[in-house]
């Protein structure tokens, strides 16, 4: 694994193992979500919507010097935390890393078990758009 990615996976998981309960994960999440910068309304694009997700989700992917950023926003605060989640642990990182490391601690730190199977189903297209950009950006990287 990754050292970069493996640290803040280690971030996440103790940020969330410090929380006992299901509702003080999801206080974590909104305050997580809260501080995660919105998307201006140029960027909330129908390309870059996720589809399958019961709120409106946005990923702006930007590849640039080998690496990919993102950017999102949602509408609804909760999910917003778990796309900021996401963007936590994934930004920044070469495409390989990303396609590496599968989101497994979402499950270890007790995200995927409390939430509605809508939002399940949202979270693992936010996941497959995430895994979709990586594998695009790694063939572009490798072919420059």
């Amino acid at each position: 694994m990754n050292s970069e990615i493996e640290e803040r996976i280690n971030e996440v998981k103790l940020l969330f193992s410090q929380q006992k309960s299901w509702e003080d994960r999801y206080r974590e999440l909104i305050k997580l979500g809260k501080s995660l910068p919105g998307l201006d309304e140029q960027e909330k694009q129908e390309k870059f919507r996720i589809k399958g997700c019961q709120s409106q989700v946005w990923l702006v992917p930007e590849f640039s010097e080998g690496k990919v950023y993102f950017k999102a926003d949602s509408d609804a605060m909760l999910v917003k935390g778990i796309v900021g989640l996401l963007i936590k642990v994934y930004n920044g990182v070469v495409p390989k890393t990303i396609l590496q490391n599968p989101p497994h601690f979402l499950k270890e730190v007790g995200i995927t078990e409390h939430l509605s199977m809508n939002r399940t189903n949202g979270l693992a297209e936010m996941v497959k758009q995430i895994q979709l950009y990586a594998t695009a950006f790694n063939a572009l990287g490798a072919s420059t």
